[in-house]
């Protein structure tokens, strides 16, 4: 069973069962998605709208703890081009420690070849004694075809939280890397849209474990910081709260020719690197397409300084927010997908998508590990869910429809009802009808002397003679009065000719009739006569049945008197009686006046017709240009 069936199938459940239902699958759904979904790769939707979030929450103010010094274009300009020597890069260190009284200075640059030997002298000595931090970067590629394995790696620490593991490596030479305290891992693992969300805080080779840059930093210079719970360690997710604006950048050069304000970099960390676009050192960040890996690093850092120091906002549980929400959308759900249109709960769940997304935006502020798009996956469910149970919805009800019209309507009034755009052409509606009313005179001395089963094939063939002509004038069959049936003609489609008709059908019936009669007088039996009443008016047509039984009929004065004339029927010559109203509303029938009669129930006597003795067949399809002239 495939997604869609397995939905259909959900929505042919009861509506008892869909209150539990919805509720328990969408949070499910829910609850999947925020604790079960690994980081990274499979859930780029969640990390995109994430992205627009941090996009929006991003500060230009500054970051008063940590500075950058770039070897941008200016500096290669001013300086000359890369790689500087050692000893420049030492003097730069220098400066910014003894002249700038940095904290601590971390260098965002491998230096896996030896240089001049008095810069790496200097160098190593800074990194040994100094508050200096190295770089090494290692790789996780595990499609690389050759392991990468340059220069030697230091600054290995202790711990048993889980770390990344990593395939190889591009590290310091020997000197440096065997004489610096602090080493720090500046690779990295995009996700699969190639956009950085997460620094491994702690990676793995070989058995040994490596710190990152920023981590390495703050535990060489910037008060420590303990090392990250297992779940942060492997891949701990960049805030990327601050913007690059947000971060004091100033040119190596400027720093080498001593050209700005000390106090700008007094007690403050270091990250020297470049932003230059000769040195390709260019990443794909929530923030921008293109920023430098030194702004990566700068807000990894900013990042763990303000978790040290308390400045990361009050954690929210947005997992059970986000669980909560859902359950409240599936239970809002339940309640309106069998009382509201399909259109209706469409917008209702696109307005719960809508809240959802305002309220998504400060949960991510304070809970960067939960998923905005859990709750609009289970309203997706519930979209899903809607769209085959509001159509087996609007299947069952016009099963319903059709399986209590083919009771009373002609299969083409069925065809014409379902092509029109009445919302429920059941509902009970005053229109303008004709009512017949038929019967068969004498039916107790008709039966009585029959066996059962001939009587009820009189009875049974009775009712075809009068059936069968309102069927095919499309006529509606009210019901069948034992032996005889009520019809009636403009509901629920309105129909201009529905006199007509009825007219059409009572001459049917009467010629029906007259030939069973010839056949029943064959077999020795007694004549058959029908006597037929026939009235037209406005009546209140429609579905007045109960949760017990359905049953579609009309009733108004028009089928009473309908009634009366029946049964007035039998003191005249006439088989059908026929009213004033049906009289001025016909137009293809010629009547005979029979005059006045004070039918029971009525104040004032009532003008009765028939059909004219001496009208002909071709008569019958003459259509006169006024109801005058169609009454002789």
């Amino acid at each position: 069973m495939n997604f869609f069936s397995a939905l259909r199938s959900l929505a042919l459940s009861s509506s008892r069962h869909l209150r539990w239902l919805l509720p328990l699958v969408a949070v499910l759904l829910t609850a999947s998605a925020e604790w079960l979904a690994p980081p990274g790769s499979a859930y780029l939707a969640e990390e995109w709208l994430r992205d627009r979030y941090i996009r929006l929450q991003a500060t230009s103010a500054e970051e008063p703890r940590v500075l950058i010094v770039d070897v941008d274009e200016a500096s290669l300009a001013a300086i000359g081009p890369w790689p500087w020597p050692r000893s420049r890069l030492a003097d730069l260190v220098e400066i910014l420690i003894a002249d700038y009284q940095s904290r601590g200075v971390a260098l965002d640059i491998t230096l896996s070849e030896p240089g001049d030997a008095d810069g790496d002298m200097r160098l190593g000595l800074l990194a040994a004694h100094g508050p200096m931090v190295l770089a090494q970067a290692l790789d996780y590629s595990q499609t690389r075809p050759e392991l990468l394995r340059e220069g030697v790696l230091g600054g290995a620490v202790a711990s048993s939280a889980t770390a990344l593991p990593a395939t190889g490596y591009l590290a310091n030479h020997a000197a440096l890397a065997q004489a610096a305290r602090h080493i720090g891992n500046i690779g990295f693992q995009p996700d699969a849209d190639g956009t950085l969300r997460r620094v491994p805080l702690l990676s793995r080779f070989n058995g040994r474990t490596y710190p990152a840059l920023s981590l390495a930093l703050i535990n060489c210079c910037g008060g420590g910081l303990a090392l990250p719970p297992a779940g942060d360690a492997a891949a701990a997710r960049v805030h990327f709260r601050r913007d690059w604006s947000a971060y004091t950048v100033v040119s190596a050069a400027d720093i080498l020719q001593r050209r700005i304000d000390p106090a700008s970099a007094s007690g403050r960390l270091v990250l020297v690197g470049s932003s230059s676009m000769t040195l390709s050192d260019r990443v794909t960040t929530p923030l921008a397409a293109s920023r430098p890996g030194l702004g990566v690093q700068a807000a990894m850092l900013s990042t763990l300084l303000d978790r040290r120091d308390g400045l990361t906002p009050a954690p929210w549980p947005g997992r059970w927010i986000a669980c909560g929400y859902a359950l409240l959308c599936a239970l809002a759900a339940s309640y309106t997908f069998p009382r509201l249109s399909a259109a209706r709960n469409v917008t209702l769940l696109g307005g719960l998508a809508g809240g959802w997304l305002l309220l998504a935006y400060p949960v991510s502020l304070h809970d960067t590990d939960f998923s905005p798009t859990a709750p609009l996956a289970s309203l997706l469910f519930l979209l899903a869910f809607a769209v085959p149970y509001q159509w087996q919805q609007t299947q069952h009800r016009s099963r319903h429809l059709l399986d209590t019209l083919r009771q009373y309507v002609a299969p083409a009034v069925v065809t014409e009802l379902l092509r029109s755009d009445l919302k429920d052409p059941l509902a009970p509606r005053q229109l303008d009808v004709t009512t017949l009313i038929a019967d068969m005179e004498g039916y107790t001395t008709q039966v009585e002397a029959l066996p059962v089963d001939e009587a009820a094939k009189l009875t049974r063939d009775f009712l075809e003679c009068l059936t069968g002509p309102v069927i095919d004038s499309h006529g509606t069959l009210d019901k069948y009065t034992g032996d005889g049936l009520v019809a009636f003609w403009g509901a629920p489609l309105p129909n201009l000719q529905h006199a007509d008709l009825a007219l059409d059908a009572a001459r049917a019936i009467v010629r029906r009739v007259q030939l069973l009669s010839q056949e029943q007088q064959s077999r020795g039996r007694p004549p058959l006569r029908v006597r037929i009443g026939i009235d037209s008016g406005l009546a209140m047509a429609g579905d007045f049945g109960t949760a017990f039984r359905s049953i579609y009929t009309a009733v108004g004065d028009s089928v009473n008197t309908a009634s009366r004339l029946e049964q007035a029927a039998r003191d005249y010559p006439h088989d059908v009686i026929i009213g004033a109203g049906t009289v001025e509303r016909a137009r293809r029938h010629h009547f005979q006046r029979l005059g006045e009669r004070l039918l029971r129930g009525k104040e004032k006597p009532t003008v009765l017709y028939t059909f004219e003795a001496a009208m002909t067949a071709s008569d019958m399809q003459t259509v006169p240009e006024t109801a005058t002239e169609a009454r002789s």
